[in-house]
């Protein structure tokens, strides 16, 4: 598929192979003489859970905007699902259609209410389906969020730090619904995230981001359904915090 971008070759799915369902070579992305990101190589495999940590400024937003179609790189090797959606960190509900309207905006007709009704109660908004999303709590609006993302099935769910705005109960039960809708619809997963606890409790991987370029790519070994007390992820969380700058008594270092 030719793009215009010289620089940029888009491969269309039908010319690779299933695996993995994202694939970026040398991927450059830059605003004047700032580059966000540097000949970044990515793999993330069928059905994957990526989490993408890294400091503020460090690129994060920009690659996830690029996987989406958002943004476009000057450079670079880019293979990526036509069938992908986005979560991010503002639910960005239409306030003028009802909670089912916005799930199943793009979807024909009939079949669209009745598959958006059906997100919306593996959600647990079933209840809210005619409610105006004013009227929404921020964990309910994240959750109607959710179900407009999968309720077109994708093959790549791009998450944008969605519960960053949310409370620490609000957090902790959405990581569980997350969790149960990954399991249940199993899409490639990518999640940027500041929070290494959720990072550990939710991904496969995780990655670090740092000047544009991939610092560190290792797995998470913990067995699920993950806890914060099992050993084996604190040890993994002091590792992480460790490189983002954090020491034990929680004040960034220099």
């Amino acid at each position: 598929m030719s793009v215009a971008n010289p620089r940029l070759r888009l491969v269309n799915d039908s010319e690779t192979a299933v695996e993995p369902v994202v694939r970026l070579r040398q991927l450059n992305r830059h605003f004047g003489k700032n580059h966000i990101l540097r000949d970044l190589d990515l793999d993330i495999g069928k059905s994957e859970f990526i989490a993408l940590l890294g400091r503020s400024g460090s690129g994060k937003t920009t690659l996830l905007k690029l996987l989406a179609g958002i943004d476009q790189a000057d450079g670079g090797e880019f293979t990526a699902p036509a069938n992908r959606t986005v979560v991010f960190q503002e639910p960005r509900l239409l306030p003028w259609k009802k909670v089912w309207e916005n799930v199943a905006l793009g979807l024909p007709g009939s079949e669209g209410r009745t598959r958006a009704l059906q997100a919306l109660e593996e959600v647990g908004l079933a209840h809210r389906v005619d409610a105006w999303p004013g009227t929404l709590s921020g964990g309910e609006a994240q959750r109607a969020a959710l179900a407009r993302a999968l309720v077109r099935e994708p093959e790549l769910l791009l998450l944008d730090e969605p519960f960053a705005s949310l409370d620490a109960l609000t957090r902790i039960r959405m990581h569980g619904l997350v969790d149960a809708l990954w399991r249940a619809h199993r899409p490639a997963v990518l999640i940027v995230t500041h929070d290494v606890d959720e990072a550990l409790l939710l991904a496969d991987r995780v990655l670090m981001l740092d000047q544009g370029r991939i610092t560190l790519d290792e797995p998470v070994a913990a067995a699920r359904p993950r806890t914060l007390a099992d050993p084996q992820i604190q040890a993994q969380r002091t590792r992480l915090l460790a490189r983002l700058g954090v020491t034990p008594k929680g004040e960034d270092r220099p």
